[in-house]
């Protein structure tokens, strides 16, 4: 799971080379700004090939960590019986209801992350912040709604100013994106150490 995150976060990271290639090609001055055809064709072809490479890693990556998200959920179940509202089907169900999927998932996450705090022996959960909860989720559902904002920004450019404004939105969206990965990882790891350490 954690190469598949650096995966997503390698395709992140060439939208970014993208990004800057798209800005660098740019001539600007006296208020007007410029680009030639062969270079935007080329930029066009570039992102092509970014979202192709992202759209795969995502969707492998996004698999196997919603495998991993239920077993945790099961292990968390198993482990108290009766403290959690909904079943351990909603660990997968959650990520794809719409609306919700912006909330329950962190939900179950936050529920799943007390209970290996609760259940860990004494110093193994670490101080128990519930940061790394709060930091996937934020960066995760952060970089989701700017990279669509930024997608409808791109596709609706009337002129190259609002082009690079779009493109500028996409590369902050990246950004994040890449720390949602790092994070995702961060939780994974501390979750199911704690739940594998459990007395």
């Amino acid at each position: 799971m954690c190469a598949l995150l650096a995966a997503v976060a390698a395709s992140d990271v060439f939208a970014v080379y993208v990004g800057i290639r798209t800005c660098a090609g740019v001539d600007g001055g006296e208020g007007f700004a410029f680009a030639s055809e062969e270079h935007l064709s080329e930029i066009d072809r570039l992102f092509q090939v970014s979202d192709q490479l992202h759209a795969v890693a995502l969707l492998a990556c996004a698999a196997v960590f919603i495998t991993w998200f239920h077993r945790a959920r099961r292990a968390a179940g198993a482990q108290a019986p009766g403290r959690f509202g909904k079943g351990p089907g909603w660990s997968i169900g959650a990520w794809f209801l719409p609306f919700a999927c912006l909330w329950l998932p962190y939900r179950i996450a936050v529920d799943m992350w007390s209970e290996g705090l609760r259940q860990s022996p004494a110093g193994a959960g670490g101080n128990g912040s519930f940061l790394p909860v709060n930091l996937w989720w934020g960066s995760f559902v952060g970089s989701v709604l700017l990279q669509q904002y930024a997608t409808l920004r791109y596709r609706s450019a009337a002129d190259l100013d609002a082009l690079l404004d779009a493109v500028t939105l996409g590369m902050t969206a990246d950004a994040l994106n890449i720390a949602a990965a790092a994070a995702a990882a961060h939780f994974a790891i501390r979750l199911t150490h704690m739940q594998a350490r459990r007395p």
